[in-house]
């Protein structure tokens, strides 16, 4: 597979988990509104939260965004591991860690991502050679 190929497959598989959190935290599902409780982040930092993971799919699935979309998905994404580690606990609401594992796909998928396109993106791509 070229390097754009493993870069475009990346970035589908990480909008398609941005985009199904989206009804959850859109919907105000328990499960969501229990997690930015406990955050004291409820109800806007849900919503916020939201929009910025809406915004991130967005520009992954656009070929000339990719890179900058993998950058604030990385971003939003070791948000929600740091609470997770150090807030939430792996297992929320008896999931068995499912959130957690999904961020962690979505971490290294923005890396590799963020590897791929560096030469895409703005101000660093101008300096690599």
């Amino acid at each position: 597979m070229s390097k754009i190929q493993i870069s475009r497959i990346a970035a589908w598989i990480t909008a398609i988990i941005f985009l199904q959190t989206l009804y959850f935290k859109f919907t105000a599902h328990p499960d969501s509104v229990y997690i930015f409780s406990k955050l004291g982040m409820e109800p806007w930092g849900r919503i916020g939260v939201g929009v910025a993971e809406l915004i991130t799919a967005i520009l992954l699935l656009i070929p000339r965004t990719t890179g900058i979309g993998a950058l604030l998905g990385l971003g939003t994404i070791s948000g929600a591991i740091f609470f997770h580690l150090f807030i939430l606990g792996i297992e929320v609401n008896g999931d068995h860690g499912k959130v957690f594992y999904l961020a962690l796909i979505v971490f290294f998928a923005c890396i590799l991502i963020l590897w791929k396109e560096r030469k895409s993106l703005p101000i660093v791509g101008a300096m690599l050679p």
